[in-house]
């Protein structure tokens, strides 16, 4: 279930490629971060987006601060249309019940408030169309948590997107036990024709699969940094400049089973006990007040505050400049 299918997959996401959604139409509830990006992702992909958040404040400005997003897209060729073009596919629904009474996906955003989206997918199973999907775009709470009451539960799931998603293609399906097999087939379908990368996993666990991935290296990059083997920006190298250069295209598992001469079994048979005694000797980082201030203060002497906002685009950018790298280069 973990393979990736279809061209879009095969590219690790088609970010320009219009008409994936022929038309139909997405809602996107919650209008921060996460929700605009979203409204990216689907309306560059041709779908139509209704866009809601119960706080009007949230609305304010942004049809243009997704404009502005759309326009660095253009910018880097990782969109065929024009940003105006891909803009008028994106709308603001002043009511829930309009945002999805057409839908045949509604991508939940709100907070990660186990009530607060008990009570919204009540909302959504009793206002969507039957045969609507209804995912969320939480972090880290199972679909069991908030779902098991709602009639329609079989048609419900968690699609945890990597932030931001339109940068990012990975999008992970998680399945709560009462899932059908039919809304996770849908659901794969419909994030494929947006041009994301669909990962399903076969059970649930808290943090789905690439937060527990990066749990793991950043209790091990805190620990090395907690206990004085090298500063932040060395430690930082380490990833940037190092394994993640190899992590960007293949993953960790490939990347073992290249640096042997007889694949993963020969690897294992090289380096497993080394692995062993790492594993044995390793302190987890328990997140301590101490650690986090220290390195808080390296990180402001580097960035300040103020500055991480600019920062931030900075790093849209290169990321812009990755993808459209990859295009051009084979699979294989």
């Amino acid at each position: 279930m973990n393979t990736v299918s279809g061209s879009a997959a095969a590219q690790g996401g088609d970010t320009r490629r219009p008409g994936g959604g022929s038309g139909e139409t997405v809602a996107v509830v919650g209008a921060g971060l996460i929700g605009r990006a979203w409204a990216i992702v689907f309306a560059r992909s041709g779908f139509r987006v209704r866009l809601h958040d119960q706080l009007p404040a949230a609305l304010e400005n942004c049809l243009a601060t997704i404009g502005e997003r759309l326009a660095d897209l253009a910018h880097y060729a990782l969109i065929e249309e024009s940003p105006d073009t891909v803009l008028a596919r994106i709308s603001i629904a002043d009511s829930l019940a309009d945002a999805v009474g057409q839908a045949v996906l509604v991508q939940e955003n709100v907070a990660e408030k186990l009530e607060v989206k008990r009570e919204l997918f009540t909302q959504l199973d009793a206002l969507a169309p039957a045969d609507a999907v209804l995912a969320s775009s939480t972090s880290w709470l199972p679909a069991s948590s908030f779902t098991e009451h709602v009639p329609g539960r079989a048609r419900c799931l968690v699609a945890h997107p990597t932030n931001p998603p339109y940068l990012v293609p990975l999008v992970e399906l998680a399945p709560a036990p009462w899932t059908s097999v039919d809304t996770l087939a849908r659901a794969r379908e419909l994030y494929e024709r947006a041009g994301q990368t669909p990962v399903t996993l076969k059970k649930e666990i808290t943090g789905f699969l690439l937060n527990r991935v990066q749990s793991a290296v950043l209790s091990e990059v805190f620990a090395l940094y907690r206990d004085g083997y090298a500063d932040a920006e060395d430690i930082d190298r380490v990833l940037k400049d190092g394994l993640a250069l190899r992590w960007s295209f293949m993953g960790p598992f490939e990347t073992i089973d290249l640096n042997a001469p007889g694949g993963v079994v020969d690897y294992a048979q090289r380096y497993g006990g080394t692995y062993r005694e790492v594993a044995e000797t390793a302190v987890a980082f328990d997140w301590d007040p101490d650690t986090i201030a220290r390195l808080d203060a390296e990180r402001r002497s580097r960035l300040p505050l103020e500055s991480i906002e600019q920062r931030s685009a900075w790093r849209d950018r290169r990321l812009m400049a990755l993808i459209a790298h990859k295009r051009g280069q084979p699979e294989t």
